[in-house]
């Protein structure tokens, strides 16, 4: 197939006899290539699409530029663009990639300007939050090792390390110096908290021995007092006072040590229990005689001689107590009745003293006279008033003499 030769073949490049493909630029025409084996329009369509590619790689480029890709990578493609621009074997026109690229390089030096200070606030930015997090660790570092919950202060510190590994995986660079402190403060925190955590623990084994120790002895002293029986309970009770202040030997020693402790205990409240079932059959019956005696005790409270009184109160009392105990839930209401009437027993001789106290009698004897005289003179002064008339006199000396035999009164009685 022959090749036609043309000088207005395309706007933009030709194809002569021979089939070189000839691109025209500013300067002159440049052979950029032959295609011998086609017609001028398939040689020049070839290298029009050699162009084609050419311009897609600078749009896209363009593009990269628009979305804020790394300065550096762009003004990297658009050299190696530009000196591919230059010497393409292509057919189009070439001066506008070339103007294109050239106005791509002054868009480089504003990204650039413009990703260095974005840049340098992520760096600021990061600084603020790595400094946050070893603060918190400080912090964590700085509390009293006695009052720390160390479960939870581990989980804490376990997720600042986190973090911090996170952070600097996926936040910017930062400056070797900051970046250097940052991590010795995070790393003296952290040694701080584990030398504090091992100096707890240890101490609280050296407490736990101690606990477990003094735990395994009270239990020891507990199950020894098995053959005792009921006449065991106080002394365990002695030894679960001790237990309370022991301490603690651990969760799983503690219940294990306890259910010992306990089992040793409920065999001697066990014994109790049965002494106390046996008791209550004869307290049952002290009962009903106790019972009987509050029935003859408590007529007393309707009687008015005390010598009567205080015979018949002590003679029940001292079938009382002979009688002995009661069931343990009967000891109060039965004990509150006899303490009843004794209480009346002895109200009935605090009266009679208080009537026949010599010194209260000769005082009383003694105001008496006075109270007598008074209304005496009274009298006289309200039989002086009526003869007068004087209203006033009347009413005062009435008033007077009343009050005064209400006193005589009170007194005799």
């Amino acid at each position: 197939m022959s090749i036609l030769a043309s000088n207005d073949q395309a706007p933009w490049g030709r194809v002569d006899e021979t089939g070189t493909v000839f691109v025209r630029e500013a300067e002159g025409e440049r052979a950029v290539g032959q295609y011998p084996d086609g017609t001028a329009e398939e040689a020049l369509a070839y290298f029009e699409r050699k162009f084609t590619e050419l311009a897609g790689q600078v749009t896209l480029l363009e593009q990269r530029a628009k979305r804020g890709a790394p300065a550096a990578d762009v003004a990297k493609a658009v050299k190696a663009l530009s000196a591919t621009v230059t010497t393409a074997n292509a057919v189009g026109d070439l001066s506008s990639l070339a103007t294109r690229l050239q106005a791509l390089s002054g868009t480089v030096g504003e990204l650039t300007e413009k990703q260095t200070e974005e840049s340098k606030a992520a760096v600021q930015a990061a600084v603020v939050e790595r400094t946050a997090i070893v603060e918190e660790a400080e912090k964590l570092a700085a509390q009293d090792p006695a009052k720390a919950q160390w479960k939870q202060v581990s989980a804490q510190l376990d997720e600042l390390f986190a973090r911090w590994q996170k952070h600097q995986a996926d936040g910017p660079r930062l400056p070797k110096a900051e970046g250097n402190e940052l991590w010795k403060r995070f790393r003296e925190a952290r040694a701080t908290i584990d030398g504090h955590r091992k100096a707890f623990f240890s101490e609280l084994d050296a407490v736990h021995k101690d606990a477990r120790l003094r735990k395994q002895e009270l239990v020891e002293k507990a199950e020894a007092l098995a053959p005792k029986g009921a006449d065991g309970v106080p002394a365990y009770r002695t030894l679960l006072d001790e237990w309370k202040l022991a301490g603690r030997a651990g969760k799983k020693l503690d219940d294990s040590l306890w259910a010992r402790f306990k089992a040793a205990g409920d065999v001697l409240y066990q014994a109790k229990t049965e002494v106390d079932a046996q008791d209550n059959v004869e307290f049952e019956a002290n009962l009903a005689l106790k019972l009987e005696l509050l029935t003859e005790a408590e007529a007393l409270l309707t009687e008015t001689d005390r010598v009567v009184a205080k015979q018949k109160i002590a003679d029940i009392q001292r079938r009382w107590e002979k009688i002995g105990k009661v069931p343990r839930d009967k000891v109060k209401p039965v004990e509150d009745r006899l303490r009843k009437v004794e209480t009346a027993v002895r109200k009935l001789d605090e009266e009679h003293w208080n009537r026949t106290d010599p010194e209260k009698v000769a005082r009383a004897e003694g105001f008496s006279g006075l109270l007598a005289d008074a209304i005496a003179k009274l009298e006289r002064e309200l039989e002086a008033a009526k003869a007068s008339g004087d209203k006033k006199k009347i009413a005062a000396a009435e008033e007077a003499l009343a009050t005064r035999k209400a006193w005589l009164g009170g007194i005799q009685k």
